[in-house]
């Protein structure tokens, strides 16, 4: 497989975006986020979502994200989202000066988790990877684009079909930055079988 910025679509269109053959820029709008209920009962379901469309069962997509951040929660990264209810993100949400969290959502039947570590503000470029393995997904993150370390495992409910996934930035409080993709890489799954 190839990943084809021209076979991206919008879920949901950003405030601005730039879209060549090998990079997607992304700036959000205030009070955008993917949220689902748990904990803070509110359900927040409008931030920009720009995906490709797979029925391939067992894949692997990295991309490399560039952020300036400022204000808490600002986020980008990579997202599979099939429906408001049913999705997964992970990414790099701003929290302070000092600090930002790296962390991952997942969202079944209108739930969401958030598993998060926190890793210093210096970083400014972070890589993911989603790893497919029919209804089942790993998460993983790299500071250097080569060696990935995994955030989590996870299922999806309504995972086992036909998917969306792809890249998404967004700003829940009243701020606004620029997400910068490149490095798009989609291919045979690297998630390997379980022995």
């Amino acid at each position: 497989m190839e990943f084809n910025t021209q076979e991206l679509v919008w879920t949901r269109q950003p405030q601005a975006a730039k879209i060549t053959a090998t990079t997607i820029d992304i700036t959000t709008a205030p009070h955008t986020d993917l949220w689902q209920r748990t904990y803070y009962g509110f359900q927040n379901d409008n931030a920009p979502v720009l995906q490709m469309t797979t029925a391939e069962q067992y894949f692997s997509f990295a991309v490399k994200t560039e952020f300036k951040t400022h204000q808490r929660f600002d986020q980008c990264g990579i997202v599979l989202y099939l429906d408001s209810d049913n999705w997964l993100k992970s990414s790099t949400e701003y929290e302070n000066e000092q600090f930002q969290r790296l962390g991952s959502v997942v969202t079944n039947e209108g739930y969401s988790d958030w598993a998060t570590i926190d890793v210093s503000t210096e970083h400014k470029a972070i890589w993911y990877r989603l790893s497919r393995r029919a209804s089942d997904y790993r998460l993983e993150y790299s500071f250097d684009g080569e060696e990935y370390h995994q955030m989590r495992i996870a299922h999806l409910n309504r995972g086992d079909q036909t998917i969306q996934f792809g890249v998404y930035a967004c700003s829940p409080e009243a701020s606004s930055f620029t997400a910068h993709f490149s490095n798009m890489q989609l291919g045979e799954c690297v998630w390997e079988a379980h022995q």
